[in-house]
């Protein structure tokens, strides 16, 4: 049975605004279900069905004017789409269209430029921990086929087939004629490094090419979905800062599986991945809930070159909320967090940890489980509205 996901609320509002929606994530996040789900009575042409594809491609307009509620999955196989879909949307202004796409605006550029204020963005990413157990979530990944099909797929299978479809087939059709292999090693090498500040020239150099071909790599990874980029945040202080941003890769299950790690809490706590891995986990979810309940929503992270770091500032509702992420159940040293909001002027903080609940740390300062982080910044979601 399909699962409701909060994001349906967002999607409501933006469909109330937009002629055109764009709905977009990684391959097997839940794009489908969710428009399914959302628009049951809009026709639905899924273009990676070949039987589909050349309906569509044989004559797009018959389509459009046949059917005045649209659904496109897998857009990016039909870039040529784009700029009829903007003349058919100015000549019929009750016509609605749900665009699905697995790869980023800046790989599918024909919708930015064709649609420009005809079409509203929502990114669709990993379970919630609002609808999904959080631990069992953090251990093999956010994917809704490992959690809710039936049969349940197993990640030590999945994910290994996961990359080698995104690699070797979605990128090719996006007009990207680049070496899997090389790319799989660097999102392997990303994995083990996780977290750490991006070095072009070292990872050129281990994968024998230039760190122009790195970033353009880099680029292709973070438009499927696979990486982040969390970029740091300058500010005129007069301590010199790190400019280079993080990298991550995204989904907890996907890294656990380029570590080989077995997907049990166990082996996951004996690994010395463990804190970089919750940390991405946390950090995911948080910037997910913003960017749902704020579009406007900026993530960073801060550190200087004196080690004065947080690792995570969400620029939300127009306010700067620094996070640090601690495993451990302990009381937390706060003294790196305590510096750098000392260092940016900001008066209160909070430090997520593995466990429940918010208690006070410090005047200043409040130590939350990730759910509960979650509701304090009121990002808790809404229940989508129920269709009359």
């Amino acid at each position: 049975m399909p699962h409701p996901r909060i994001a349906t609320a967002r999607l409501q509002r933006l469909v109330r605004q937009f002629p055109a929606v764009s709905i977009l994530g990684p391959r097997q996040s839940g794009k489908s279900t969710l428009a399914r789900m959302a628009f049951p009575k809009h026709a639905f042409f899924d273009l990676e069905d070949p039987i589909a594809l050349s309906r569509v491609m044989a004559d797009p307009l018959l389509i459009l004017e046949e059917h005045r509620q649209l659904v496109f999955d897998e857009v990016q196989r039909l870039p040529a789409l784009f700029p009829l879909l903007r003349s058919h949307l100015d000549g019929h202004p009750s016509s609605r269209v749900i665009l699905l796409g697995s790869a980023a605006p800046q790989l599918l550029t024909g919708v930015s430029e064709s649609l420009t204020g005809r079409v509203g963005f929502l990114e669709l990413g990993s379970i919630s921990v609002f609808e999904a157990e959080p631990s069992a979530l953090w251990i093999k990944g956010g994917f809704p086929r490992v959690h809710w099909s039936r049969p349940r797929a197993h990640p030590e299978d999945w994910f290994p087939a996961y990359l080698r479809t995104t690699l070797e087939q979605d990128l090719p059709q996006l007009g990207y004629t680049v070496s899997a292999q090389r790319l799989h090693a660097l999102v392997t090498m990303v994995a083990h490094a996780q977290g750490s500040t991006l070095n072009l020239s070292e990872l050129g150099s281990a994968l024998g090419v230039s760190y122009h071909t790195v970033a353009h790599l880099l680029e292709l990874l973070e438009g499927v979905y696979l990486l982040r980029r969390l970029p740091p945040y300058f500010v005129n202080i007069r301590k010199r800062l790190v400019k280079s941003p993080k990298l991550y890769v995204r989904d907890t299950g996907l890294l656990h599986s380029l570590l080989g790690l077995p997907f049990r809490r166990d082996a996951l706590l004996r690994h010395p991945k463990v804190g970089a891995s919750f940390e991405t986990f946390c950090i995911e979810q948080l910037i997910e809930h913003a960017q749902l309940a704020d579009p406007r929503a900026e993530a960073f992270f801060f550190r200087t070159h004196t080690g004065i770091e947080i690792d995570l500032l969400l620029r939300l509702r127009g306010q700067l909320v620094p996070i640090e992420v601690k495993l451990g159940l302990g009381p937390p040293d706060t003294a790196g967090l305590e510096a750098g909001m000392r260092e940016l002027g900001l008066e209160k903080g909070y430090v997520v940890y593995a466990g429940k609940g918010c208690t006070p740390l410090r005047r200043n300062l409040r130590l939350c489980g990730l759910q509960e982080l979650l509701e304090e910044l009121g990002l808790r979601p809404r229940e989508p509205q129920a269709k009359g």
